[in-house]
C-alpha cells in the first residue's frame, strides 16, 4: 500500500476505537501476593510477552509495567500507536505513559482517538503522567490534555496504584 493510502487507513483506524479486544489477564494469587507484602513479592521478574488480537484496537497486560495495561492499534498487523496506563477509582485518578506512534502514522488521529477512546471509558478520573518524559512528547500530551481533568500533567502514583 502507498504511504497515503497508509495514512487513509490510519485515520479510518481513528474513527473506529469500538472495535476492542481486551484479553485481561488477571492473576488472582499474584495480586493477593502483592497487596499482602506491600509489591515486596509476586513481582513478575521479566517483561509479559505481548500477546496479539485480530481486532484493529487491542487492551491487554501492558508488556513493560507490572499491574498496568496498555491500550494499542494494529494496521496491516503492525503497530500503529500504544501507550500504557493505570486507573485508580477510588481516588478519581489515571496516569498515562510511554505514548508511541509509529513516526509514519503521526498526526494521523489513532493516538487522540486512543486517548479519548480511554478517557470516555474512565469517566470522571483526572489523567496524568508520572512525569521525567522526554521533551518531544510534550507537544502530545498539550494537545490531547487540552479540557481534560489533570491535563496530562506529571503526579506520582497514589498508594493504591504503588500496591501493585
Amino acid at each position: 500500500m502507498s504511504i497515503e493510502g497508509d495514512r487513509r487507513a490510519a485515520r479510518q483506524l481513528a474513527s473506529r476505537t469500538d472495535q476492542m479486544g481486551r484479553i485481561f489477564g488477571r492473576e488472582p494469587w499474584r495480586e493477593i501476593l502483592l497487596r499482602i507484602s506491600g509489591g515486596r513479592l509476586g513481582r513478575r521478574t521479566g517483561p509479559t510477552i505481548p500477546l496479539q488480537l485480530q481486532t484493529p484496537w487491542q487492551d491487554t497486560l501492558s508488556p513493560l509495567r507490572t499491574g498496568w495495561r496498555q491500550r494499542a492499534a494494529d494496521l496491516h498487523g503492525e503497530s500503529v500507536f500504544a501507550i500504557d496506563y493505570q486507573v485508580c477509582r477510588p481516588c478519581s485518578l489515571a496516569w498515562a505513559e510511554e505514548p508511541h506512534t509509529d513516526p509514519s502514522f503521526q498526526r494521523c488521529g489513532p493516538a487522540s482517538a486512543g486517548v479519548a477512546a480511554l478517557r470516555a471509558e474512565h469517566p470522571g478520573l483526572a489523567w496524568h503522567t508520572l512525569g521525567g518524559r522526554f521533551a518531544k512528547a510534550r507537544p502530545f500530551r498539550t494537545h490531547v490534555g487540552t479540557g481534560v481533568p489533570g491535563g496530562y500533567q506529571s503526579r506520582r502514583l497514589c498508594g493504591h496504584a504503588t500496591a501493585f
